[in-house]
């Protein structure tokens, strides 16, 4: 939830004119450790294990969804620290447009297997389980990282080619990791309303 929300508020609309690129970027570096120390976390808690075989296919979806995700979480790592330093176009392009490409693509596959996990253990769909909502708004975040990426190309004269797409797609992605995440927490007990 912490990487979403510093990725979420390094590209909220407006905020580099507020502040600077050089704070979005940060932000967003910042942020890709989070997304990244998570997903390991995600890794190593879906492992197959002798006493979770029960349900084999899903677990094994669940891990390799986990798996792919870390790549994904690598790419953003180097993309984003890269775009902190790389000045040149070819050094963005190779620096920050291919690995954040990389990553938007393995986050695609990622939410694919997470939702061939969620489904063969909930059902195909379920708008009532978290599980689902959860898998399903990752999904929707993986395409708006996608969206992100193709804006973000980097042209041979050095700028972008849509930058619009390439902020809105990464603001929306947020938001909806910051939803999954938020859905996959624990159920918590609310307090009970006195009926007057």
């Amino acid at each position: 939830m912490i990487g979403s929300s510093l990725f979420a508020i390094g590209t909220a609309p407006g905020f580099t004119m507020l502040c600077s690129a050089d704070a979005a970027n940060l932000l967003c570096f910042m942020g890709s450790w989070f997304f990244t120390s998570a997903a390991l976390v995600q890794l190593l808690l879906s492992r197959p294990s002798m006493s979770r075989s029960r349900n084999m296919p899903s677990i094994r979806a669940e891990y390799l969804s986990s798996a792919i995700q870390l790549f994904g979480t690598l790419n953003f790592n180097l993309s984003t620290g890269a775009a902190l330093w790389a000045q040149r176009a070819s050094a963005r392009r190779l620096f920050v447009w291919w690995p954040d490409a990389a990553g938007s693509a393995a986050f695609l596959l990622s939410a694919a297997l997470g939702i061939v996990a969620v489904s063969l253990t909930v059902g195909l769909v379920r708008a009532k389980s978290r599980l689902w909502l959860a898998a399903s708004t990752s999904m929707i975040g993986s395409i708006a990282f996608g969206a992100s990426a193709a804006g973000a190309f980097i042209t041979r004269a050095g700028g972008t080619e849509d930058a619009q797409l390439a902020q809105a797609g990464t603001f929306v992605g947020a938001l909806c990791f910051l939803v999954a995440a938020r859905l996959r927490l624990p159920k918590r007990f609310s307090p009970r309303v006195a009926r007057i």
